[in-house]
């Protein structure tokens, strides 16, 4: 009898597909493999070896194995098929998401040599106006031994100067330095008395599968203790993943890690090309001992020696993936931990309510860091009433004072601004008429930059006019804040001093971040100016005065979860005050000064507010107290997307099971698209994933509405 083999494809199909082992080949699961798929010849991952053939059914055979060992070890495996069932998602997209974007192809898992050069000439033996490859030359001997490839484009040279120089043989190909051979450095960060009774108390590798949460203020030097934590208690032949939230986190995370682990630490990320990440994905599934520094996507490399798990920032809702397989990193990092009877810290100044409920059942095991390091003290915050203020650029004559007085004194001022561009509106102040994103159910964004009305939903663009399109009065102004018109009033009121723009915008060019974080680190008075961006991780020394331009975004919200969202942001952005010898102040401005929320952030703490939210989640009947899903449609026409979800109503069956929809979103018309919402409450997370996995079932065996499909989020982030 011909053997079977069950194969997964990177295709949004919850099936997989048999075929024939030929003679002679023996496959192994989490092995990739070529195999014909209609006219096409793919790339998959074998799940099972020897199922039962079907019956009546003419297999075709598998074409051949790409590589004689599995790309996904068995524990990646079991990780991943978890993930899959718990989240709802097909398995071979769950099992290709753990594999860069050159193995997906096909491409062969091996490394491509790194090219070396040293200089053969001097630059004075080039032609004049050969400018570039004189500057290279004259680089490359500044250097201390030979360059490789990529060093000299990071450098800002191209490839064709190196050919040219090569073929002239100006520069000569030379064997480059074997990686890894740098000795560990052997020094160990040096904890204060309080960093000390916290580290004490974390499970070491050795002790098996335990999660700590370590609630430390913030600049209260939770990267030292992992730090120290590694470097005192992980063995030099085994691995461990840091999680980060931001891209933008992760230079100065690695260059502090750096300073201790040298060479053994790796970064992943998704501003890696393809060559990197196949370079570092193959250090994690070889089993080097690295310590890899890495955003989401990390959490689901093969390591096959992990020995410890940091999730730094725990609380931040960017660890969530927003579309496709919608996974947690942070809680598949804790169900790996258990895979790997390994330890897990979970670090945060503001810990997830989720987190924080765990804690107080036991679950976790909870770790207070309530002091500042050194000599620098928690900022004292402050509410600023602005109600019948007038306000330029958003802010307040107060607030303005108090900016002026702080850099007059040599120090640094950041203020907060949670919107990007220069103003959310434009609007007619003769007939009303405001610009609207012709493809979404939103109001186009002013960006002055460029000139441009911009809709950051769909990314439609269109160039702005100083003329109201349908009344045609010149009075069509801008109206409302973004971080382009606190930019300009800032720079209007304090012309002598650099105001910097920190947000999605302003920091798309390649070296940007780092040179922002250069000016600050200079020391010399500026202003930063920024969205999110500047609320995680930073530590800014010089930065004594934070201003929050508007505070009452989350007071109000339809989503349950804003109110925690706001403390959290607010919480975070007021923590890069005052984190070196001076002392810190936040002016919070707020129309609402008298809000329960508010006033409690001023005088209390971050973990009594949180026992205040768990129980109103709690007579809610609101996450973490039930488990949470969000089935969403979208069609060219409403009435497709209501019609699909209320085709899976009957199917939610259950004791404790609450349903709320359908019902449009709260945007309902995104980039020409009708979207919808079914939102799932159970009492049982069991419960409920039965009945998901039934509704899915449901959903692919029936032809949606025309140009309808829908998507499914278990443990949502947003609920709008």
């Amino acid at each position: 009898m011909p053997r079977t083999a069950r194969i997964a494809l990177n295709r949004p199909l919850r099936r997989l597909f048999d075929y024939q082992i030929p003679a002679g080949m023996e496959p192994i699961p989490g092995q990739r493999v070529r195999v014909p798929f209609g006219h096409q010849t793919l790339t998959g991952l074998v799940v099972e070896t020897d199922a039962p053939p079907p019956e009546g059914i003419s297999l075709r055979p598998i074409g051949q194995l790409l590589e004689p060992w599995p790309v996904l070890p068995e524990e990646t495996f079991r990780l991943l098929s978890w993930a899959s069932r718990y989240y709802q998602h097909p398995l071979g997209e769950c099992l290709f998401t753990a594999l860069p974007p050159a193995l997906r192809r096909g491409r062969p898992a091996e490394e491509k040599k790194e090219s070396w050069w040293q200089a053969a000439t001097s630059p004075q033996d080039l032609p004049a106006n050969a400018h570039r490859q004189r500057a290279l030359l004259q680089w490359l001997q500044q250097q201390n031994g030979p360059a490789s490839t990529q060093a000299i484009i990071n450098a800002g040279f191209t490839r064709a100067q190196i050919r040219a120089l090569a073929d002239k043989q100006r520069i000569l190909p030379v064997t480059g330095p074997e990686n890894g051979n740098a000795p560990e450095p052997e020094t160990v960060p040096r904890l204060t008395q309080a960093q000390e009774q916290a580290a004490c108390q974390l499970a070491t590798p050795d002790t098996g599968f335990q999660v700590s949460l370590l609630y430390g203020v913030t600049g209260s030097g939770k990267t030292e203790i992992y730090i120290h934590y590694l470097k005192t208690h992980l063995p030099r032949n085994r691995q461990a993943l840091v999680l980060v939230p931001e891209i933008n986190l992760t230079p100065q995370t690695v260059a502090r890690f750096r300073r201790y682990f040298g060479d053994r630490i790796g970064v992943w990320h998704s501003a890696l090309n393809d060559a990197q990440r196949l370079q570092v994905w193959l250090r994690v599934r070889r089993g080097e001992p690295v310590i890899l520094i890495g955003t989401r996507s990390a959490a689901l490399l093969p390591f096959t020696g992990l020995g410890a798990i940091v999730v730094d920032e725990e609380h931040d809702t960017s660890y969530k993936q927003g579309e496709g397989f919608r996974y947690s990193a942070r809680d598949l990092a804790v169900y790996r931990a258990n895979l790997n009877q390994c330890p897990v810290i979970l670090g945060s100044a503001t810990p997830s309510l989720e987190s924080f409920h765990n804690a107080r059942r036991g679950r976790y095991h909870l770790i207070r860091l309530e002091e500042r390091a050194g000599a620098s003290r928690p900022p004292q915050l402050q509410l600023l009433d602005i109600r019948s203020r007038p306000l330029e650029g958003g802010l307040s004559r107060p607030a303005l004072q108090a900016i002026g007085q702080t850099l007059a004194r040599g120090e640094q001022v950041l203020v907060f601004v949670n919107r990007r561009g220069y103003a959310p509106v434009m609007m007619c102040f003769d007939c009303g008429h405001m610009e609207e994103c012709p493809r979404c159910d939103t109001r186009l964004t002013y960006h002055r930059q460029g000139r441009a009305l911009r809709c950051h939903h769909c990314d439609f663009q269109k160039a702005a006019s100083s003329e109201c399109p349908a009344c045609h009065s010149d009075n069509f102004k801008p109206v409302g804040q973004g971080t382009e018109r606190t930019e300009e009033t800032l720079t209007r009121h304090f012309p002598d001093v650099p105001v910097v723009r920190v947000d999605r915008d302003s920091t798309q060019r390649k070296g940007r971040i780092q040179s922002i974080l250069d000016t600050v680190n200079s020391g010399a008075p500026c202003i930063l100016v920024g969205t999110q961006m500047l609320a995680k991780g930073h530590d800014f020394p010089k930065v004594t005065l934070v201003t929050v331009v508007n505070a009452d975004g989350g007071l109000f919200s339809v989503d349950f979860r804003a109110p925690e969202q706001m403390l959290q942001t607010l919480l975070q952005v007021s923590g890069r005050a005052g984190r070196g010898d001076r002392p810190g102040k936040v002016l919070i401005q707020t129309c609402h000064s008298d809000h329960p929320l508010l006033t409690a952030l001023c005088r209390g703490r971050y973990l009594e507010l949180a026992e205040q939210l768990l129980a109103e989640r709690e007579n809610s009947g609101l996450p973490p107290f039930r488990a949470m899903a969000i089935l969403w449609a979208e069609a060219d026409r409403m009435e497709h997307s209501l019609k699909l979800l209320d085709s899976v109503a009957p199917l939610a069956q259950g004791p404790d099971l609450h349903l709320w929809g359908p019902l449009p979103a709260l945007i309902p018309r995104r980039a020409d698209r009708y979207r919808a919402q079914l939102v799932f409450s159970a009492g049982s997370r069991q419960q409920l994933n039965r009945v998901l996995a039934g509704i899915c079932q449901y959903l692919d065996q029936t032809r949606p509405p025309p140009g309808s499909r829908w998507m499914l989020d278990v443990d949502p982030q947003e609920t709008g």
